[in-house]
């Protein structure tokens, strides 16, 4: 699962920044659409990557190590609103019957992208600048982690942390005005968030500091002087810039944020709430459904997935009902590793026994690996089971009891290969896309292919007993009961203990899974959704595909096709898969 990154970003003023394309006096014949549209997208691109500092999710992380956080002003994000504005009007004046088939979908893929960025900022979820998940301060820690190269990176480096406090202090001002307007993270949701910045705050040994860490193995070519000098200059930072700026955040947080946010749940309740909650149904979804269609949609889906676990369950000879059964599953010791350690290797051994089933699947694989490493300890207690993209695959190790085994095996195939780590491996590839394309994830396509992935262990035979194919089967439910919960809570007046109880009646998770889960959901509206209209569409289309294929069917290039998109809107998905049936199921010609 990955953060939307939108709240980050951050506008130049628009002063020399034309939106209009630029001709040359002496050009005699004026611009085609494909020229103007590519003008606009790699001119917007280009001052987004620039304006998010570093911290977009999306942001090139091989590029020079920046020497600034972004701009999160109000002033600077009302410009910002004005500027994607402008963009959508020169957009909309592209003619799209003078465009090429693939600059189509560019069109459509980037217009959905900059329209979220728009409603986002419009919105003012600059004001609400984490949720129970991420968060701007654990973001900024990424910075300690990223590899310095030479003495201007650590000179760089040394700027960015000197520009802490400036960063810290706007958001400040940006979560005091949106606790004016009722606009915060729910109360119920901040229990414990403080601690993380707390755990930077209160660690006062500047060499213990995650901030520290590029000098306390600094590269063997830098002179005695070189290292002594920065690590010094290091120190300084770290206790004149940043434990200021984090003991200032704990203070507001601890002694304004968490006593005067918000009680009310729904983000319908917001300013403008209802708008609000149907455009983060868009972003996510990439769909128009309403909340009431969508919550219809989960209760259908998980009473037909109820089924299909009583039949499992009666595979395992269990004796009970189902809640006993969710009981045993629960509590009984065989079902859970005994170290950190034990849960990592089998992690790492049900990720091995995919790889050797993949050519099944799968015609085209990435050329990338991933490595497999535990969630950090200052997140661990709030963050997800687990989390994937390129080169990574995040195993949460924190409370071991409420981390079962028989839900592994699905865990991995979604977050790890043949899901986020691969798809996103494969997304990188595709250089012959806009940059738009390669480096941005669409929620519904990427969550949807992932939870997708979960269903092809059953053929892969990763699923070795009833035990795990009812963990895949929970998870399955779980992503189902989140239409219902996220549309219960945030359009239908849903308490927290309702939706509590929803998933610990429907799912064998842990109960710290189910209530970090039910936080997430009410702190971050709508993303939640993403994950199984995805994947209904992904097995609409391949339904499709098989019955007017037949025999000409191949599973591998249809999961190619799927792939080869990079991330897309489910409409362009839908549509991408109806050519792949009227060419006759030829797989995707790979670069």
């Amino acid at each position: 699962m990955k953060r939307p990154a939108a709240a980050f970003l951050v506008p130049l003023a628009l002063a020399g920044l034309a939106v209009a394309a630029t001709v040359s006096a002496s050009a005699q014949t004026p611009p085609s659409a494909a020229e103007r549209f590519k003008a606009l997208y790699t001119r917007e691109w280009n001052w987004r990557q620039a304006q998010s500092a570093g911290l977009d999710e999306d942001a090139d992380r091989t590029s020079a190590v920046r020497d600034r956080f972004p701009k999160v002003d109000a002033a600077t994000q009302a410009e910002r609103v004005r500027y994607w504005r402008e963009v959508l009007k020169e957009l909309e004046a592209i003619p799209l019957a003078d465009l090429s088939a693939e600059d189509r979908v560019n069109h459509a893929i980037y217009r959905a992208q900059v329209e979220a960025l728009e409603a986002s900022a419009a919105f003012r979820d600059y004001e609400k600048p984490f949720n129970s998940d991420s968060s701007f301060w654990a973001e900024v820690t990424g910075a300690a982690q990223r590899p310095l190269r030479n003495l201007a990176e650590y000179q760089a480096y040394l700027r960015l942390l000197a520009d802490l406090p400036r960063y810290f202090g706007d958001q400040i001002v940006n979560m005091r005005a949106g606790l004016a307007r009722g606009f915060s993270v729910p109360r119920v949701t901040l229990t414990g968030r403080d601690l993380s910045i707390a755990a930077i705050a209160e660690a006062r040994e500047p060499e213990k500091n995650p901030f520290y860490a590029p000098f306390a193995k600094m590269p063997p070519k830098f002179s005695e002087a070189d290292q002594a000098e920065l690590k010094a200059k290091a120190i300084k930072a770290i206790r004149e810039s940043v434990l200021p700026a984090y003991t200032d955040l704990l203070n507001f947080m601890r002694d304004e944020y968490m006593k005067k946010a918000r009680k009310e749940l729904d983000a319908e309740s917001y300013p403008d709430g209802k708008a609000y909650y149907q455009s983060k149904i868009r972003e996510f979804t990439t769909l128009d459904l309403t909340p009431d269609a969508i919550h219809q949609i989960g209760l259908s889906e998980v009473a037909k997935i109820h089924d299909q676990m009583i039949e499992t369950m009666k595979k395992t000879d269990f004796s009970g009902d189902f809640p006993a059964f969710l009981k045993f599953l629960r509590t009984d010791p065989r079902f859970y590793a005994k170290s950190k350690e034990e849960l990592l290797m089998r992690a790492a051994w049900i990720s091995k026994r995919v790889d050797g089933k993949l050519d099944l699947m799968f015609g085209h694989l990435p050329r990338s690996r991933f490595t497999i490493i535990p969630v950090p300890d200052d997140i661990a207690p709030f963050y997800t089971s687990g989390r994937g993209g390129p080169g990574v695959y995040l195993v949460n190790t924190y409370n071991l009891p409420a981390r079962p085994l028989y839900n592994l095996p699905a865990l991995t195939l979604h977050e790890s290969t043949p899901g986020h780590a691969m798809q996103m491996s494969l997304a990188a590839e595709h250089k012959e896309q806009p940059e738009f394309r390669q480096r941005v994830y669409i929620s519904a396509y990427g969550e949807g292919w992932a939870l997708y992935t979960e269903k092809l262990g059953v053929p892969m035979g990763i699923y070795e007993t009833p035990y795990e194919h009812f963990g895949m089967l929970t998870y399955q439910m779980w992503r189902a009961a989140r239409l219902v919960v996220d549309t219960g809570i945030h359009s239908k007046g849903w308490s927290r203990d309702r939706a509590l109880a929803y998933l610990r009646d429907n799912t064998a998770l842990a109960e710290h899974e189910i209530t970090t889960e039910i936080d997430r959901y009410i702190a971050w509206p709508g993303q939640a959704l993403s994950y199984y209209l995805g994947q209904m569409q992904i097995e609409k289309s391949r339904a499709q595909a098989e019955a007017a294929l037949g025999s000409r069917f191949d599973l591998r290039a249809f999961h190619d096709t799927v792939l080869s998109l990079g991330s897309v809107t489910l409409p362009l998905l839908e549509a991408r898969i109806e050519r792949f049936i009227a060419e006759g199921g030829k797989p995707p010609e790979q670069n």
